[in-house]
């Protein structure tokens, strides 16, 4: 995979959640509450992992990876596999990934990691005539 910059890990905010679940203080349904669009596209664009759900313990996570930028246009806020994700990075300057992962038996999900790749280029201007702005006056 290319170069990952910008890397967030959210492990630490998972933990904290978990022992609130697990000491009884946040129930189970309000982190349980994964929408049928995500559980969607974890079943089509997942990739499965070897962690066990820290809920139900029924399943192992999928993760998706969520993608979101302006130069992707209308692909932008939409999940991709790690092999898109890959074919992305090499046409576009920048965009930011958003990992999450999701139980599909007790819809548990949080958000693991996010991080920006592409190639790190300036995006190209598409705008026609100069590049400087006009005043009220023009």
């Amino acid at each position: 995979m290319r170069t990952q910059r910008q890397v967030v890990d959210y492990a630490l905010q998972r933990r904290a959640l978990l022992a609130e679940v697990h000491s009884g203080r946040v129930g189970v349904a309000e982190v349980c509450d994964a929408s049928p669009y995500l559980l969607r596209a974890a079943r089509f664009h997942g990739q499965q992992t070897e962690r066990t759900c820290p809920v139900c313990r029924k399943e192992r996570l999928t993760q998706v990876s969520w993608i979101f930028g302006d130069e992707l246009k209308n692909a932008a806020g939409s999940a991709r596999a790690p092999e898109e994700l890959e074919q992305l990075a090499n046409v576009h300057a920048d965009f930011s990934v958003y990992v999450v992962e999701v139980c599909r038996t007790c819809s548990w999900n949080h958000l693991v990691l996010s991080y920006v790749m592409g190639t790190g280029d300036a995006p190209e201007r598409r705008g026609r005539g100069s590049d400087r702005r006009r005043t009220a006056a023009e």
